[in-house]
């Protein structure tokens, strides 16, 4: 009866584990995504905000010169939005990288169990879900 209920908590305890594991990996894919975006809607805010105050310094020129400022200040603020744009979607590349990367590392660990049978593979899988999941 001990040997039942060691097993029965070993394998509650892997499950949990498993679960543990899958929710701290998705909670920092997601965190990394929610600080992306909060980070490009700070950026694309600052682009938005220097363009109207080198718009406003523009509007005290004439002429050509008034043309080439506000030029100069669109081209500034589009530049600037672009590379938020880029960095946001940088992490987001390297979160599902990443994510791809431990869903590959637990198949690899996984198809290592394949060899054992009885309790020996199903603690082998439980600790590849435990660790990649």
């Amino acid at each position: 009866m001990e040997k039942i209920y060691s097993k029965l908590l070993v394998a509650f305890a892997l499950s949990g584990l498993t679960l543990g594991g899958a929710a701290i990996a998705d909670d920092l894919s997601k965190d990394a995504q929610d600080k992306a975006a909060v980070e490009y809607k700070q950026a694309v805010a600052k682009a938005e905000s220097d363009y109207k105050s080198a718009k406003a310094h523009c509007d005290e020129l004439k002429g050509h010169e008034k043309d080439v400022c506000i030029g100069d200040a669109k081209a500034a603020e589009k530049s600037a939005k672009a590379d938020a744009k880029a960095q946001r979607q940088i992490v987001v590349a390297q979160s599902e990288a990443s994510e791809d990367k431990r869903d590959a590392e637990y198949k690899a660990a996984k198809e290592k169990c394949d060899s054992l049978s009885g309790d020996a593979k199903n603690t082998c899988v439980a600790e590849a879900k435990a660790k990649y999941r």
